[in-house]
Order: C-alpha cells, then structure tokens, then sequence
C-alpha cells in the first residue's frame, strides 16, 4: 500500500466534497497525514454551508454529486471568492475535464486515481497560492499593457480595476508577462506553469481561453495572448502599446 506524503500540509484547511464515503474517507485519511486540516461533505448544499463557516484554503470537489452537481458548487464558491479548487472525475471523458476548468477549477484529478498524486497535487496548488518573497529585494511587480501583477500579493488589475482570476491563470498571466514576445509549447507552458511532465494539453488551451476571456478587450480577436500556429501562445503587449 503506498504512503501518504507526510508534514507538507503547514495547518492549510482543505475542504474535501464527494458523496462516496470511502473514496472520502481515504483522502481525508492522507490529507490529514500530510498536515492538512480536513472538513468534509457529501453534497453541494452541505459543502457550500461549510465553505461559508469556515473558508477552507482549497477544495477537492467531486463533479458527480447528488442534487447539485461539482459544476455548479465550484460556480457558486468561486462567487463568494476566489478559492483554488481541484476537480474530481469518475469519467475519463474530456468534455467532463473541460467543464470543470471552464468554471473555475484550477486542476483536476479523474477516477480512480492516486490518493498520494492527489495530495502532492493539493500541496502544488496551494503552494502557488502562497505569497512568495522576491529574493532580489525588488518589488516583482509585473507591467504590461495596462496590466499589472503582483506576485507577492497574488493581484492583478487592468486599467486600475481588479480581475479575478483562479491560481492557473493568475499563474499562466505571471509567467507570460515575465517573458513577452517569446513563443511557448503548450507542453513548456504546462511544465513551466502546471509543473507537469506531461498532462491532457486540453487544460492548457481552457486556461488560455478563459485568461483571454478576462485580460483581453476582444478575446474573439486576441491582441496579447497570440496563437502562433504550429507552436503555441505569444503574450505580445507591444502591439497594444504602439496601437
């Protein structure tokens, strides 16, 4: 039987939602080992009433609930704000994986699956999250194109107005603007930003979509996040500053 990832947790609270006891018993059973303070629920409204007592720092969400399904829990709790959420799945079907990156979640892990892989994927998410000190003693402020992200402090703003946007994408913004003009795989960007080897590219395009859907003036007509056909995407912000 393989062994749980231990210590990494650091009192994070994880909000862990599946009707299937067993399958709830034994992430909770690792998420505890690992140091992760664990709530659970069996169904949409109980996860949603839990979630607004006690805030968890990320949520393990089952797609297939009773009632109300993943999709529309992950809609509802990413309304009252942001919060990093990884997708449960016991379909191997990518329309059910794109779904659920299309509302917000920042990962997805599909049944059955490994109980450690899911908690080093938890404590991959959350670590993003964290505030991260810039070791050069400078700012790490990211500026462009009327953007500007702050690492530290996990915010974006276009034109002085805040976007909310989900770990991956605040990730996926970061790392593009911290290399403009340059032109990325979808395989580099999922290493780089999802620290993957490898992975359904599929959540590298979702992503993509979705951050245009908030960063650009026309995402139908892109001007900073480009296709480059044949390779992958290009943040390009001087074609917006010179126009």
């Amino acid at each position: 039987m393989e062994q749980p990832p231990t210590g990494d947790g650091a009192g994070a609270r994880v909000l862990v939602v599946d009707d299937d006891p067993t399958v709830a018993e034994i992430v909770t059973g690792y998420l505890d080992r690992a140091g992760y303070v664990v709530d659970r629920a069996g169904d949409g409204l109980d996860a949603l009433a839990r979630a607004a007592a006690h805030r968890p720092d990320l949520v393990v969400l089952d797609l297939m609930l009773p009632g109300m399904d993943g999709l529309e829990v992950c809609r509802r709790m990413r309304g009252q704000g942001p919060v990093p959420v990884i997708m449960l799945t016991a379909r191997g079907d990518e329309d059910d994986r794109i779904l659920g990156l299309e509302v917000g979640a920042d990962d997805y892990v599909t049944k059955p699956f490994s109980p450690r892989e899911l908690v080093l994927r938890v404590g991959s998410v959350l670590r993003r999250v964290r505030p991260v000190e810039d070791a050069s003693g400078g700012s790490g402020v990211l500026r462009a194109a009327g953007l500007v992200v702050d690492p530290g402090a996990r915010r974006v703003t276009k034109g002085g107005a805040e976007l909310a946007l989900t770990v991956r994408e605040f990730d996926l913004l970061a790392f593009f603007l911290a290399h403009p003009g340059r032109a990325f795989a979808r395989e580099e960007l999922m290493r780089e930003v999802w620290g993957w080897d490898f992975g359904d590219l599929s959540t590298v395009t979702v992503h993509v979509r979705r951050l245009r859907g908030k960063v650009e003036d026309d995402p139908a007509r892109p001007r900073l996040i480009r296709t480059v056909w044949g390779v992958g995407y290009r943040f390009d912000p001087a074609t917006t500053e010179e126009g």
